[in-house]
């Protein structure tokens, strides 16, 4: 049977690229297409657990996020007048092979792509295209129509892999009818900032109650030799930076720039993202459709702020500092009973988004992607045992976090707001030692649920 692909993948997003170098490691061709043009929309910030920086590292990118992106050292959680509840070390500290690491997800994605195009070809990754249908049968294989170049043609392919996210065409295929995303309560907002670096430079903050939270972690470390940064961006993803990683951003050729300062000597690049639980009252017209790059206002997000201080984090000034505010609602899907069929199956989000115990998918992609690698691998050439075999193990897994909310951190969070509204002194003045050791385990027992592949 001739077929136009081995693999065919539907998305250049961090799952999709992660699979094809996956795939190419074991020598199986891939081909991604992706429905965006360039330069790909780059996102904020991301965090990389040790399970999916050992999978990327084992496809050779350890010395690149070592070199890109930070390794947190602790994470320290907060109540919103800035009292400490606890504290717990990353990575390493944990005893990991590995690091955590936080990363710009524009930069990321682009030592993805610069992989993915150097190992399998400038045609590995196809973009302005997208999967609009596919058909599948014994002869043919996999028959997908694609529309690019302004054309509409179909391709053939042995295997089709949804990497196409919350939209996913791929997945529409598979579960025609069903249900759009649904607001889960939830309004979103991120952005990313020069600043100086916090809480020792390595710290990830999570601070909240009473259904608003946030979330700061740098994505850089700070620039202390007046050099330029090691990456910067570009509207014209062909222009050369001679100071080192090249990242596009997803504006428009000839707009300015849209953060108006890279990190000047002294400065990280930090990240944060803020959720504030809102009743529908709030949102008369309704949430809308979930767009992580929808432009936010600082007067949306910065009331829900006012007066936090976090140690040395002066939190609205950090809101009303950043150059360019996302914000947009939270949204999801009810959990499928079967994520794919026959030659085709999903990962990442578009096989399940919005999990309440990861709040951060990128981990979740990764780890998708490398399992889904090995299956094809060991059941070579019949692709769909593999995808049966991987979903055999992933869905089970992703599974255990799909737990409904309040999460063990928000209760927590919300407790002590509750107990204690106006602050306290020690932690121990409004919680025992008991309910912080049970709530403190249920958050760790939930993190090492998200590391299992």
């Amino acid at each position: 049977m001739p077929v136009d692909h081995d693999v065919l993948v539907s998305g250049a997003g961090i799952g999709g690229l992660t699979l094809a170098l996956g795939l190419h490691a074991a020598g199986i061709r891939a081909v991604v297409v992706e429905a965006a043009g360039l330069p790909l929309p780059a996102g904020t910030g991301v965090s990389l657990p040790p399970s999916a920086v050992a999978e990327l590292t084992a496809l050779g990118l350890g010395d690149s996020l070592a070199r890109h992106a930070v390794a947190p050292a602790v994470l320290s959680h907060y109540d919103r007048h800035g009292g400490h509840l606890w504290s717990e070390p990353r990575g390493l500290g944990l005893g990991h092979p590995v690091p955590q690491y936080s990363i710009h997800r524009a930069v990321l994605q682009d030592l993805l792509l610069q992989a993915v195009r150097a190992r399998l070809g400038a045609d590995a990754v196809r973009t302005s295209t997208a999967v609009v249908r596919f058909h599948q049968s014994e002869s043919e294989g996999v028959r997908v129509t694609l529309r690019g170049g302004g054309r509409v043609r179909s391709e053939t392919a042995l295997a089709l892999i949804g990497a196409d996210g919350l939209r996913s065409a791929v997945r529409a295929g598979l579960h025609p009818g069903e249900a759009p995303p649904g607001w889960s309560g939830v309004w979103l907002w991120r952005g990313l900032v020069p600043w100086q670096p916090v809480l020792g430079g390595r710290t990830v903050v999570v601070a909240g109650g009473g259904g608003v939270r946030l979330h700061v972690h740098p994505v850089s470390y700070p620039y202390d030799n007046g050099a330029q940064p090691p990456y910067a961006y570009a509207d014209d993803p062909a222009t050369p930076y001679a100071g080192g990683l090249r990242v596009p951003y997803g504006n428009r050729p000839g707009t300015p720039y849209p953060y108006e300062s890279l990190p000047r000597r002294g400065q990280a690049l930090l990240h944060w993202t803020a959720s504030v639980r809102l009743g529908p009252e709030a949102l008369p017209g309704g949430a809308g459709a979930a767009d992580w790059n929808r432009r936010g206002r600082l007067a949306e997000v910065l009331p829900h702020y006012a007066g936090w201080r976090i140690g040395d984090l002066d939190v609205p000034a950090l809101l009303a500092a950043t150059p360019r505010i996302h914000g947009s609602p939270l949204v999801g899907r009810a959990p499928l009973r079967r994520w794919g069929e026959g030659r085709v199956s999903l990962i990442g989000d578009a096989a399940h988004p919005l999990l309440p115990a990861v709040p951060d998918g990128t981990g979740l992609a990764v780890l998708d992607a490398a399992v889904l690698a090995r299956c094809l691998a060991r059941t070579t050439p019949d692709r769909a045992a593999g995808m049966r075999l991987y979903e055999s193990h992933r869905a089970a897994r992703v599974a255990a976090l799909d737990i409904a909310p309040p999460l063990p951190c928000d209760v927590l969070l919300d407790l002590v707001a509750e107990r204690a509204p106006d602050g306290f002194a020690q932690v121990g003045d409004v919680l025992t030692a008991e309910e912080l050791h049970h709530w403190t385990a249920a958050h760790l027992a939930l993190e090492a649920a998200a590391e299992a592949w």
